[in-house]
């Protein structure tokens, strides 16, 4: 069993660069809103680039990958998606549209993820979202023909368990 404690925070999370840095953030804060309110159309803007740009680079990183014009238009112009790659950016685009909307109001609870998890592949006819795995996988790689584990996840017998019991010890340490 893996135990999720957010209680304690490390001391050298808590050196002086840190705390140095928390402040810069809390500064830029007040700063960003600022300039929300003096300037709402070059933020929004900048916005749809980070949309754009965010949605290639996570998909990406998973190995779903279009052209630079068809991921503009997916996620600008919200059309449909042609094959499954475009589905999952699809909903890549609906999902970080809903957490940029609601970001305010969401929880990490777990009917939540999973939610998030549903809206990701709301487009693939073959859904697998919003369920947790019903069979046990690894994470390997193969170097010279030889298969090597690099990480092995929680079975799924413990997936459900394990998801509450680290959104609920996540959130009581957020408050």
């Amino acid at each position: 069993m893996r135990a999720f404690d957010y209680s304690k925070i490390p001391s050298e999370l808590l050196c002086s660069e840190i705390i140095n840095l928390l402040a810069a953030i809390h500064e830029y804060k007040g700063k960003q809103e600022l300039f929300i309110e003096a300037k709402p159309d070059i933020l929004n803007a900048m916005l749809e680039v980070a949309k754009v740009q965010s949605t290639g680079a996570s998909n990406r990183i998973e190995g779903i990958y279009t052209s630079d014009d068809r991921l503009q238009a997916i996620v600008k112009e919200k059309v449909e998606p042609r094959n499954l790659s475009e589905s999952e950016i699809a909903g890549y685009r609906e999902v970080l549209q809903l957490v940029h909307e609601n970001y305010e109001y969401m929880n990490p609870r777990v009917n939540v993820i999973l939610q998030l998890h549903r809206d990701l592949y709301q487009f693939n006819p073959m859904s697998i979202g919003g369920r947790f795995k019903n069979s046990d996988n690894v994470i390997a790689e193969i170097i010279d023909g030889k298969e090597r584990i690099r990480f092995e996840p929680l079975s799924s017998f413990e997936t459900p368990d394990a998801m509450e019991r680290l959104s609920s010890t996540f959130i009581e340490a957020i408050n």
